[in-house]
Parts: C-alpha cells; sequence; structure tokens
C-alpha cells in the first residue's frame, strides 16, 4: 500500500469517530405523499436521549447558550430568537426535520475559533424555523454571523413539501470568511442519502434549486484549490475529495439504499472504492417502486445483503452468520493492512429515527418521528408526535448515563437484548425479529385510528389533541419496553449455554417428571464447519474406529 494511499485512509478513520446515515425521499417518491427522512447516529459508546426543546416567547436580550453536541463544552451565548418552537427529538412543531453526517473535508478549513458547531446548529434550526428554506437561512445564517467550529458536515433539512441537502465548512480562522455552503433541493419524486461523504459535485449541471453562500466559489480560488471555471466548480472535488474509505464505508451505504430501487451495478465500482476512474454515482435517483415508513425501515436495517459487499460469505461472520463486525474498521496482520465493511446498520448505533411528514395533516399530528435507541436492526420504531411537549420517560430516563444501567431505559433494555443476538445472530436474531415486526407492525396499523381521533378533537381543543397523541406515544414506548423486557429473558432462558431448549404454542416443553426438555445442539453452520476444517486440517479428526 503506498504511503500516501494509507495516510489518507487513516485520516478517513480518524474522521469518522461520529459516523451517522441520512436516507431521504421526497413526497412524490412514497405511497402516501409523506416526506420521509432517517438518520442513525454511530457512535462508540454515545448515549442518547430523545431530547426536547420548549417553544416560547423570549425577551429581547435573551441569550441562548452553545453547548457543544460532541463535547458538551460551553461555547459562550448568542441572542435568543424572539419566537421558538417545540422540539423533540430532531423534529418541530412544524414538521420540519433536521438530520446530518459528518464527512470532514479538508482539515485546514476547521475554525477553531467558531462559536456554533454542527450539532447546535441543526437545533437551532428546528427551534427558529417554520419551513426548510426558513432553516437554511437560519443556519447559514447564525453560521455566517458566529462562525462554524466543525468540519464539513452535510445536513438533509426536510419539511412536508421538500427536502434540501445543505454542506457547509469552515474557513479555517480566515479573516472576512466564517463559513462556505451550498444547498441543493432534492427534485420531488426522488429519493437520495448521504452516509459521511459529502455528495454535492458540479451543482452547476444540477437541473433544481441550487443556493450558495457568496464565497462558495470564491473561497477556493484564494486558497488555490480551483482555477476552473465557475460551471466546472464540483464542491466535493475540491473541499472533500473522496477517498477510498469516503467511497466503501460512506458512499457504499448510499448505493445499497439506491440499490433497493434501481439495479445500481453500473455504479458498483465507485462503491467499492478502489477503481480511480469509477464513474460517480448521481445525488439523486427515481426508484422504481413507492416507499413507506416500513420500506425505510428495511432500508436502516440493510448489511449488503444479496451484494457483492455481503457480510455472510466470509469466516468473519463466525458459527452463527452474523453480518457485524467488531471495530476498528481497519485492522494489521505481518504489517499490511486490512478493513471491515462498513454497513448501514451497525452495533454502535446510539439511536436511529425515521421522520415522516404529511402536508395534508395538522402540523401537530402529521409530523411523526419514529424513534429507536439502538441499532435499527434491533429495535422496533416507536411513533413519536411532533407537536408534544413530553418525552417518554424511557427515551429520557433520570439519574442514567453511558455508564449507569437501568431496566427502565430504552437504550439500556435495546443494547441488553442485541448484545446477547450479535455474536449468535442466526440462532437469536429470528426471535428478535418476530417481536420487532409485530410491535412495529401494530404500531403501523394503529397509526391511522389514532391520528383520525386526535384530527377530530384538533380544531375544537388542540391541546386535548395534543394530550392525547402524547399519552399515545408514551403508551406505545411503555408497549415496547415491556415487549423487550420479555424478549430479553426469552432469549436466556431459550438459548442458554449455546444450546436451544424446545417449545410448544409458546410454552417450554417438560418432560413427564417436570424437568425441562432435552435441549437441541444445532452446533457450527456448514460454511463455519468446512472454514475450520481448511483452517485446521486433521488436528480435530476423529479416529476412524471411533
Amino acid at each position: 500500500m503506498k504511503k500516501t494511499f494509507l495516510a489518507v485512509m487513516l485520516f478517513a478513520i480518524a474522521s469518522y469517530g461520529i459516523a451517522c446515515t441520512n436516507f431521504i425521499a421526497t413526497k412524490g417518491a412514497t405511497i402516501d405523499g409523506s416526506v420521509l427522512v432517517t438518520y442513525n447516529a454511530d457512535d462508540y459508546g454515545l448515549f442518547a436521549k430523545l431530547c426536547h426543546y420548549a417553544g416560547g416567547k423570549h425577551q429581547k436580550g435573551d441569550k441562548y447558550e452553545i453547548i457543544d453536541y460532541d463535547t458538551h463544552a460551553s461555547h459562550g451565548f448568542i441572542p435568543q430568537a424572539p419566537i421558538t418552537y417545540n422540539v423533540i427529538g430532531n423534529i418541530n412543531e412544524y414538521q420540519v426535520s433536521i438530520g446530518e453526517t459528518t464527512y470532514g473535508g479538508r482539515k485546514e478549513m476547521i475554525d477553531k475559533s467558531g462559536q456554533i458547531d454542527y450539532g447546535s446548529l441543526m437545533y437551532l434550526g428546528l427551534q427558529r424555523a417554520r419551513t426548510a428554506r426558513e432553516a437554511i437561512k437560519v443556519m447559514t445564517s447564525l453560521a455566517e454571523t458566529y462562525g462554524y467550529s466543525s468540519g464539513g458536515e452535510t445536513f438533509t433539512i426536510a419539511d412536508p413539501n421538500e427536502v434540501w441537502i445543505l454542506e457547509m465548512q469552515g474557513c479555517g480562522g480566515t479573516p472576512n470568511n466564517k463559513v462556505v455552503w451550498v444547498a441543493v433541493r432534492i427534485p420531488d419524486g426522488m429519493i437520495s442519502a448521504h452516509a459521511n461523504q459529502s455528495r454535492i459535485g458540479q451543482f452547476s449541471k444540477y437541473n433544481t434549486e441550487v443556493v450558495k453562500s457568496k464565497n462558495c466559489i470564491k473561497f477556493a480560488r484564494s486558497k488555490g484549490w480551483f482555477k476552473g471555471k465557475d460551471a466546472d466548480f464540483s464542491w466535493k472535488n475540491v473541499y472533500a475529495k473522496p477517498t477510498f474509505g469516503g467511497r466503501r464505508w460512506c458512499e457504499a451505504r448510499v448505493w445499497s439504499f439506491f440499490n433497493h430501487f434501481k439495479d445500481m451495478s453500473r455504479w458498483l465500482p465507485w462503491a467499492l472504492g478502489k477503481d480511480a476512474a469509477a464513474e460517480d454515482m448521481p445525488l439523486w435517483i427515481e426508484p422504481n417502486k413507492k416507499l413507506d415508513v416500513s420500506v425505510m425501515a428495511a432500508c436502516m436495517r440493510d448489511h449488503y445483503e444479496g451484494t457483492p459487499l455481503a457480510l455472510d460469505n466470509d469466516i468473519a461472520a463466525g458459527p452463527w452468520n452474523t453480518p457485524y463486525r467488531p471495530t476498528p474498521l481497519v485492522y494489521e496482520v505481518n504489517g499490511k493492512k486490512y478493513f471491515n465493511e462498513r454497513p448501514t446498520s451497525t452495533q454502535q448505533t446510539a439511536f436511529s429515527y425515521i421522520a415522516q411528514l404529511r402536508s395534508f395533516l395538522p402540523r401537530e399530528i402529521g409530523g411523526v418521528i419514529w424513534w429507536g435507541n439502538d441499532d435499527g436492526n434491533m429495535v422496533a420504531y416507536v411513533p413519536i408526535y411532533c407537536g408534544i411537549t413530553k418525552q417518554p420517560e424511557c427515551f429520557n430516563t433520570p439519574g442514567v448515563d453511558a455508564v449507569t444501567f437501568s431496566d427502565k431505559n430504552a437504550y439500556w433494555v435495546c443494547n441488553w437484548v442485541a448484545n446477547m443476538v450479535y455474536p449468535r445472530y442466526a440462532q437469536l436474531f429470528p426471535a428478535l425479529k418476530k417481536v420487532r415486526d409485530n410491535i412495529e407492525g401494530s404500531f403501523l396499523r394503529s397509526q391511522p385510528e389514532i391520528e383520525a381521533k386526535a384530527k377530530a378533537l384538533y380544531d375544537t381543543d388542540k391541546a386535548a389533541a395534543l394530550e392525547l397523541l402524547s399519552e399515545y406515544s408514551s403508551a406505545k414506548a411503555s408497549e415496547m419496553m415491556d415487549s423487550w423486557r420479555k424478549l430479553a429473558t426469552y432469549l436466556i432462558v431459550k438459548f442458554n449455554d449455546m444450546a436451544v431448549k424446545p417449545e410448544k404454542d409458546g410454552k417450554f416443553l417438560l418432560t413427564p417428571t417436570g424437568m425441562g426438555a432435552t435441549v437441541k445442539r444445532p452446533g457450527y453452520s456448514e460454511y463455519f464447519k468446512k472454514e475450520l476444517v481448511k483452517q485446521t486440517g486433521d488436528r480435530f479428526a476423529l479416529p476412524e474406529d471411533e
């Protein structure tokens, strides 16, 4: 491996300490005309709550403290807005939703003197904007006024009618330049995605609306990074040129999402990352079928199944064929470096959601954030309505944190179950999937009924309608938690000591004398047995007379 390539690769790894994915479906691409956007927040050891920011009116002179999203350090204060809006998770009462993925970009562009980090920018946008376009103005104006302290970031900014991708970087403390940015509206009827690699390219050729900072191209020229015509300017090629890591670990997630809705074999060489001349992927595609919440959930649970990047065809899957891989992404053997794949569904996800935004319902009823406190594959998404002002206890449990367990907390209960499943995936996952799909399906089926009740109340007693939805969200969260605690105890009994206890009609079988029935011992998978013999030869071969 060349030293220059290795350096780029290792920098890419460092840039993805916090790694996320956003999938996007515009209203014309969905079954019912919803806008659907997703987010998974991947970080090692991150403990996350369902946040809430109360809306309200504020006095002149009121201040807002900027608390860094990653470090929790204070960056000082900025003036508070005269009016702010209710925010629950990553959605506000006007059905504006904002997610992000970090791509890093040029290290020298990070402005250590900037006051506002990417996380604060998201939640300030949610608190201060009633539409996606307004959120873009809020976020870019704040960054231009107070400076932007984070690395390169891609934001998904959505409302019930449209979705935009905003990419932003600092200017490294350069005088008279605080930030550069560009925003692109995803055309209606299309789907898009991003996953820690800048995706906006030669935007002059996009057949859609594009807005950008005045210095978007000028700043690159001033640094000598770009010398061509304005029409030839590519944001990502200048500010965040894709590396092997940016393609294989990031763009591959986008490729796999698109591949559910279009034959993406043409762009597979790009996703694989090793062919420097490979054709770049489009920013959006037209799907061959319409999407809904359940389809988006399935995409968030993706492990490259059925593709050349699948994780079920090598010995790293282990005896029970797990599609998960330990971190870090890179490991070394005899001085040579190797890597793991990085699918959308990964064990270090702290929280995951699908935001459902609907223009055909009253605003506090139409917006739902389907929330899960773990890897999307290992949770049942719970509906949280955008107009409510109270988090379910399990998503914001007092006294619980990254090192304090509680069986009342969704993060810990979901991780408790998931960490039993990961190492014995083929054995245990079918039981989890059955519970997950049953409960999530029941939530989806009950959605029209509760919304009809809330809508009937809304015009005459809005407060009562919102209280109804608040109680409903809390009840569904409690229902999920009860199911998951039962699942945890079921798994430890059913699969104790790597064996499998037989059952019938939902009850474990007993002998006539009341003992547990004889367990089944499934042993290794056929694939793993063969690989083990390849490695060990006759070391464990039984004598022929045995």
